[in-house]
């Protein structure tokens, strides 16, 4: 576990991205597959800007790039939002980071996954057999959670259990919900679906490497309660992310103190 203090949204995301970019041309430029892990949200904008622009610059060769987005809200239990629904992450994904790609660097639309509400349980399977994740980056919700894995309590799920917890569709917290409406959605809660279909924990504590980013204060409680318990639990679901043998956590100084956590 490493942990890295920058001095703010712009250092996180400069950071972030050279990471990402460091990871995937270590295997594109020996013309290997890189299996990459999104994450959405305002967190991630500006590293999405600056990564398309270090593969354009590079010339890599993104026919290779295989991406895997942690998420995809639903309208119902199996029903995906569709593109046009101003939230939606694939919508956000082409917006926000493929659209940027040069065209001539062949990355190509079947290679952007995204998990299906329709059929949740095709997603593990898929990612398994593409040779697992490289690379998973990650947001943290001001309750704990990753992806949309909600926090649970102990008497509810076993330790062991929730690790393993696969893709699936579920419904979102309220107070997951109030946080999209703040953060996403411009405070209209309407806009913001009540399902979405999430990576499980298994899938993502299975990836190589696993990079967290935080840039808003209210993730410094679920922050220092996660250094502090020393183990994981449910109730925290990042907490599990401190046991991976490749975790990285890149927090900016301006809006988040761990200090004497």
């Amino acid at each position: 576990m490493t942990l890295e203090s920058v001095r703010d949204y712009a250092g996180m995301s400069s950071v972030g991205a050279s990471i990402l970019f460091e990871a995937a041309m270590a295997k594109l430029a020996k013309g290997e597959r890189f299996n990459l892990g999104l994450a959405t949200g305002n967190t991630m904008i500006t590293l999405y800007a600056e990564l398309a622009e270090k593969f354009n610059r590079a010339r890599a060769d993104l026919s290779l790039l295989s991406t895997w987005n942690l998420d995809e809200y639903a309208s119902d239990g199996h029903t995906a939002v569709p593109h046009s629904h101003p939230l939606s992450y694939w919508r956000y994904m082409h917006e926000q980071l493929f659209g940027k790609f040069d065209p001539a660097l062949g990355f190509r639309e079947e290679n952007a996954h995204f998990p299906d509400p329709a059929a949740p349980d095709a997603y593990d399977p898929a990612i398994a057999a593409a040779g697992g994740l490289d690379l998973q980056l990650l947001g943290i919700g001001f309750n704990g959670h990753i992806a949309f894995n909600e926090p649970m309590r102990e008497d509810e799920i076993a330790v062991e259990d929730f690790a393993r917890l696969p893709t699936r569709v579920l419904p979102l917290s309220k107070e997951t919900i109030e946080q999209n409406t703040h953060v996403t959605a411009g405070g209209d809660s309407s806009l913001v679906p009540r399902f979405a279909a999430t990576m499980g924990m298994a899938p993502i504590l299975a990836a190589r490497q696993c990079l967290l980013l935080a840039c808003f204060e209210e993730q410094t409680a679920p922050l220092k309660a996660i250094i502090s318990k020393g183990r994981p639990t449910p109730f925290l679901p990042a907490s599990y992310l401190w046991r991976h043998p490749d975790f990285r956590l890149i927090y900016t100084a301006d809006k988040i103190d761990l200090e004497g956590a």
